[in-house]
């Protein structure tokens, strides 16, 4: 029998063809998982509970709805990826120019900056229920998130990321303890319904919110920077296909585990600012284990969260510079990839530590900001996928692709136009009751 040497492996040897494939996917899997838990931030963990906490399990079927929407749109950056060998922001400059380029980068970079610093509140927030100062908590996390992508490894910095995108498992976990009715659950999750009340200001601004932390702008950037520093090749197209729908599935699950926790606290008609509090609150009726696990993931989905969205921005930045940008290199061959992402890290962390920091308006102001910046960065992503000189025809965007695309970012546009609407008018739709 033939001997197959597995590509990236040397000294390596398999003798069948499945092993050959399991080989390679393992080689290729990691940005799909990343990119999308990565997404299954503070902010989201905060918007899932409080989605449990106001109406149990009645907005499951919008995870449902969200799943192929999450795969499909970055299925086409696994593809643009590949095709360029290049980032996002690189791809925007070259193609559509300077001004458009600019816009494109100065969007990204603000939206970022802002989210990072919710990232960092939660981590202090979580802490200091444990009893730990944000004063130690914040600078010793900022330390952490730059060690962690200063090694000169992209796999260490993957392999590291994977392990923390696994320990969300413990959400499932958490669920278990809500005690939720898995068959109401189901059906809530295949049949779309609206909770009691029907459409008020606070649903409508929940499920927008939900629309806007399941896909962020940033995740475009990022994994089509990570495929490109991975050196993938359009061989292993297929697996980072599916390691892409495996990111959107276990993402999808983790947020529904989310819902479960909060619906815990509806179960037991508790009133909370944040998890961090819910958590505490939560201690007589489940117990100081489920307390503690909800405040670690808290603080897991906040370092996931900055490491992404910091290599996000460091990443676009560089790109646009012409710097070398890439964790297979030293600080000493890429100094100034490596010192934009610290410098993020560093002023984020230091906002949070300000007495009396506007951090309410932050979480807001990042809601508006991503809901407007998410439709024109997909239109760029859309426009991109369907240039045949870029792709070929063989990976270009086919008819029904198109359909699916213009769908979804339509339906962007108006969630994000009724976001800021909402925002400035907050009596735009009929007050909850109560």
């Amino acid at each position: 029998m033939t001997e197959i040497t597995a590509p990236q492996k040397k000294g390596i040897t398999v003798r069948s063809k499945r092993a050959r494939n399991f080989l390679t996917f393992l080689m290729v899997f990691g940005p799909g998982l990343i990119v999308m838990e990565a997404d299954n931030d503070a902010g989201a963990v905060s918007t899932y509970v409080q989605a449990g906490a106001q109406y149990g399990t009645h907005l499951l079927w919008l995870m449902f709805v969200l799943l192929p929407t999450c795969y499909f749109i970055q299925e086409m950056v696994v593809r643009l990826g590949i095709a360029t060998g290049q980032g996002h922001a690189a791809m925007i400059y070259k193609r559509f120019g300077k001004w458009w380029g600019r816009f494109s980068l100065f969007d990204l970079l603000l939206v970022n900056f802002l989210t990072l610093v919710t990232e960092f509140a939660a981590i202090s927030l979580a802490l200091a229920q444990m009893g730990i100062s944000p004063m130690l908590s914040v600078p010793l996390s900022a330390v952490g998130l730059v060690a962690l992508v200063s090694t000169g490894s992209y796999r260490r910095w993957e392999i590291i990321t994977i392990v923390l995108c696994l320990l969300d498992l413990t959400w499932f976990w958490l669920a278990a303890q809500s005690h939720v009715d898995l068959g109401r659950a189901l059906q809530n999750t295949v049949v779309p319904n609206l909770p009691e009340g029907g459409l008020t200001s606070d649903l409508v601004f929940l499920i927008i919110a939900i629309v806007g932390t399941t896909i962020a702008p940033w995740q475009l950037f990022f994994q089509q920077s990570c495929i490109a520093d991975k050196k993938l090749r359009f061989a292993d197209l297929k697996w980072a296909r599916l390691d892409t729908l495996i990111g959107a599935c276990f993402t999808v699950l983790v947020a529904g585990g989310m819902i479960f926790v909060g619906d815990l606290a509806r179960q037991n008609h508790i009133d909370f600012r944040d998890p961090a509090q819910m958590a505490t609150a939560l201690i007589p009726f489940a117990g100081q284990a489920v307390r503690n696990g909800i405040l670690l993931m808290m603080c897991n989905a906040a370092i996931l969260g900055a490491t992404a969205i910091s290599l996000s921005s460091a990443w676009a930045f560089s790109e646009v510079q012409g710097w070398t940008h890439s964790l297979q290199v030293s600080f000493r061959r890429a100094p100034g990839f490596y010192t934009v992402y610290a410098f993020c890290v560093a002023l984020a962390a230091s906002i949070v530590l300000i007495p009396n920091a506007p951090l309410q308006l932050i979480i807001v102001g990042v809601q508006v900001l991503a809901g407007v910046i998410l439709p024109s960065a997909i239109i760029f992503l859309q426009l991109l996928l369907n240039d045949r000189e870029l792709l070929g025809e063989e990976f270009v965007n086919k008819p029904w692709n198109n359909v699916i695309n213009w769908i979804i970012i339509a339906v962007l546009f108006v969630l994000s136009l009724i976001l800021a609407a909402q925002v400035v008018v907050p009596d735009l739709f009929p007050k909850s009751a109560g």
